[in-house]
């Protein structure tokens, strides 16, 4: 048995970004917002251009200061800026990329080649060799394929160039399947070119409304930026200035920004263009206060409680739990609907969310408890680790469709904002341990006529994750007796109704302190 790590309360969002349309925009407007982004887009890529050619060097020995004082006489020195840092991120990530593809490249070698070392039909320790000869021989093809393909990563991250496409290599592989795409030439010309522009102005703290770039009134709502030196003929306002004829207000998370914008605190601005919808968006984005979470310590010495939930598929199951890890009421299980598009899927989980929170209100619990889960391997071994045939097939679909990073992020920053507490704790035996111990339990509490709920093994997996993030044993201890009639009203076990303890679990850093489901 794998030791069972600690329990974590996730950190808190270090950033907020808020989005408002750019409505009422005059023919003028949109020449000027295209013609701006298309010249700052064409000089950011040579900028990133140079910045590959550079290769992978620390970061002062990057020439940024030279860049951006060739960049500053075809636009502006914020804008230059603003061009050589978003070069500077996209080669790190672009290089964090292939750290993790070569990773996944050899974890999935190594697995092959596991599997043949083993003889066809037989099955040495925890390792299975492949079927029959021709599974065998397709496999050894594609581990050659995977050498290959790792080889030319290595050397991509060993020269310290890797292959980065300014606008999608998704959207540049689709110019040569338009018909599957369902575009025409035209539209992939409009969503490439939109892709491509550069309209993107860092905060400045001191400057008037956070950002002397792009500036944002924050009560008439007017919108005006800087021109690059070559376009400032265009210029409708004062120090080479261009005035949007649109009003932003920023509905959402309004007050955060009035305060900063108010205090002349930096604030980031990004305007972007949907030419499937044909709207222009402005997104404003600052980094926050980092606060210090409660740790789930902290949390059980409060007395409060904690909300466990189990993300599957199709649902979320959920079950509050008190700070002895005795499940509180009947349990809940919210549909999650993850089908159709991209924009529709969101809307489902955000709004699962929603529920999600405001149980976590409803009960006066003081965080929401999950399981810190990736699939990273298994999403990279494949079938190799995770079965063949249609029922291995059907399983990885359902792991590839669970949510979990999204899931994930979403949550954190709801809950923080809700004023909730988000724990991980590790995913190991929850659902094996849960549907074992505490599924039976939950039935038997909830068994009544008038009960609603359909009490499954995910509800015991709730449990199983709520108490891990509490510090209790997920095992229930052998021998405790049954509920007695006060229990049913409400009132605590009494002391000589508790036995010794007559086994001992591997978990460790649990509490003594264990009693049935209901109290």
């Amino acid at each position: 048995m794998r030791t069972i790590a600690a329990p974590f309360t996730v950190a808190a969002p270090s950033g907020a970004r808020i989005r408002d349309r750019l409505k009422g925009l005059t023919a003028a407007d949109v020449t000027v917002l295209t013609l701006v982004g298309e010249h700052l887009g064409r000089h950011q890529r040579a900028d990133l251009a140079v910045r590959v050619r550079i290769g992978n060097v620390p970061v002062k020995e990057a020439g940024r200061a030279g860049r951006k004082k060739q960049l500053t006489a075809v636009s502006s020195s914020r804008w230059a800026g603003a061009m050589t840092r978003a070069s500077e991120d996209q080669y790190q990530l672009s290089m964090r990329c292939l750290s993790a593809e070569r990773a996944g490249l050899r974890s999935r070698i190594r697995r092959i080649g596991q599997r043949l070392s083993v003889p066809c039909g037989h099955r040495r320790g925890g390792v299975r060799g492949y079927a029959d000869q021709n599974e065998r021989y397709q496999k050894q093809r594609h581990r050659h394929a995977l050498r290959t393909r790792l080889a030319v990563v290595e050397e991509q991250i060993e020269s310290g160039r890797p292959a980065i496409v300014v606008g999608g290599r998704r959207l540049a592989k689709a110019r040569h399947h338009l018909a599957d795409a369902g575009l025409s030439m035209q539209d992939w010309q409009q969503r490439w070119q939109a892709a491509r522009l550069f309209l993107t102005a860092d905060g400045e703290s001191g400057a008037p409304y956070g950002n002397y770039t792009i500036t944002v009134h924050p009560e008439a709502g007017e919108v005006t930026l800087v021109l690059p030196q070559p376009l400032r003929h265009l210029a409708n306002a004062p120090r080479g200035r261009y005035r949007l004829s649109s009003r932003v207000s920023f509905s959402h998370r309004r007050e955060e920004w009035l305060d900063r914008v108010g205090a002349h605190r930096s604030v980031r601005y990004d305007i972007s263009h949907d030419p499937a919808r044909d709207r222009w968006y402005l997104d404003a984005s600052w980094a926050t206060d980092t606060t210090v979470p409660p740790t789930p310590e902290e949390i059980r010495a409060c007395g409060r409680r904690l909300l466990g939930v189990d993300l599957n598929a199709d649902h979320l199951a959920a079950c509050v739990l008190d700070e002895h890890g005795n499940p509180v009421g009947p349990p809940c299980t919210i549909a999650l609907d993850l089908t159709g598009p991209a924009s529709r899927r969101d809307g489902h989980l955000r709004a699962a969310l929603t529920r999600l929170i405001s149980l976590a209100h409803q009960q006066d619990c003081a965080g929401i408890v999950i399981e810190d889960l990736g699939f990273t391997e298994a999403r990279t071994t494949g079938r190799e680790s995770m079965g063949r045939g249609l029922r291995g097939k059907r399983f990885r679909r359902t792991v590839a469709a669970i949510p979990t990073a999204r899931f994930r992020e979403r949550l954190r920053g709801a809950a923080h904002h809700q004023g909730l507490v988000l724990v991980a704790v590790d995913p190991a035996y929850t659902s094996r341990w849960g549907g074992q111990h505490w599924a039976g339990p939950l039935r038997q509490q909830n068994q009544s006529k008038d009960s609603k709920v359909s009490v499954t093994r995910h509800h015991g997996a709730a449990v199983a994750i709520g108490r891990r993030g509490l510090g209790h044993r997920i095992r229930r201890r052998p021998g405790v007796t049954p509920r007695s009639p006060e229990d049913e009203h409400g009132e605590s076990c009494r002391p000589d109704r508790m036995r010794t303890r007559a086994t001992r679990d591997h978990e460790p850093t649990q509490d003594s302190r264990h009693a049935h489901p209901g109290r």
